[in-house]
């Protein structure tokens, strides 16, 4: 997240994410699944912008998505006023960008946007650590956004270890006019008797091998995510055909990426992309880690 100020506005930058491995471990007492993820932030952003006002209110760029309390932005708002007991509000503009049921958690990378802008504005004090353990209790993937550029994530997602990256990676996003329930794709999904290890993408990371990351890329979820919606294997071919590095499923869908060598190699693909499947609705996004 990026934080800066114009006026009286407080303005964040609110990054989207990409799961490059994810495992389900198992099923939790909670009701969630255990999980094993690497994640990473990509420059696609959503924008908020916040100004000192007595009331909490919300409004949105998008008109489809609703601007009332289970909001995760607002959710979010109320949370950290509650427990940091400040008596002001706040009028708050969101400006979409990231698509929503994308598994590109928009949602979630606008609430972490709000705690820390609000924290700014209202200068309440919390550290980084204090927002994402206020994140955590509304949403898994909050945390992760706190600990940005990429990171490991266990449990429900909410337990983050970050790493860095050696050099940039790019990717293009193929983005369906559609989107994914979260739960319907956890519903559907099979816990698997011998989970695969992480371990291996890890090392790969940590050295910048591309090659090796992509063909370590794994996706637990997206056999469930095709059984819910047959497009998402018919997009994942397509990927699989321009050539790239390695292409997977992101979260729970509906997005799917192509990670690619270079810059270069990204638009070649995307533009490929762009002649070959004019007949189909989607978006394709060509982007690099932040």
């Amino acid at each position: 997240m990026h934080i800066s100020t114009y006026l009286d506005d407080v303005v964040v930058w609110a990054p989207a994410k990409v799961n490059l491995f994810l495992e389900v471990l198992g099923k939790r007492p909670d009701g969630y699944h255990e999980i094993a993820t690497l994640m990473t932030a990509i420059r696609l952003y959503d924008t908020l912008v916040f100004r000192a006002d007595p009331s909490l209110r919300l409004q949105c760029s998008d008109a489809s998505l609703s601007t009332g309390p289970e909001n995760l932005v607002l959710k979010a708002a109320n949370l950290l006023k509650g427990r940091t007991g400040f008596p002001g509000g706040a009028a708050i503009r969101l400006f979409k960008r990231i698509p929503m049921a994308a598994g590109l958690a928009g949602g979630s990378t606008d609430a972490a946007a709000t705690l820390a802008g609000l924290n700014f504005l209202w200068q309440t004090g919390l550290s980084n650590a204090e927002l994402a353990k206020l994140g955590g209790e509304i949403g898994s993937d909050i945390p992760f956004f706190f600990h940005t550029p990429a990171a490991w994530c266990t449990g429900r997602g909410e337990s983050v270890s970050p790493i860095g990256l050696s050099s940039p990676l790019h990717f293009v996003l193929l983005c369906p006019a559609f989107g994914l329930s979260t739960a319907a794709v956890y519903q559907k999904v099979v816990v698997p008797a011998s989970p695969i290890s992480g371990e291996p993408i890890l090392t790969a990371i940590g050295k910048g091998d591309v090659d090796i990351i992509g063909r370590l890329m794994h996706n637990r979820l997206q056999l469930a995510a095709a059984a819910l919606d047959p497009r998402i294997s018919e997009f994942a071919a397509m990927l699989k055909e321009a050539e790239s590095v390695g292409c997977l499923m992101s979260g729970s869908g509906s997005t799917l990426f192509a990670l690619c060598r270079s810059a270069d190699e990204a638009l070649r693909i995307a533009a490929n992309l762009r002649t070959r499947t004019k007949a189909y609705d989607f978006r394709l996004i060509v982007t690099r880690t932040v």
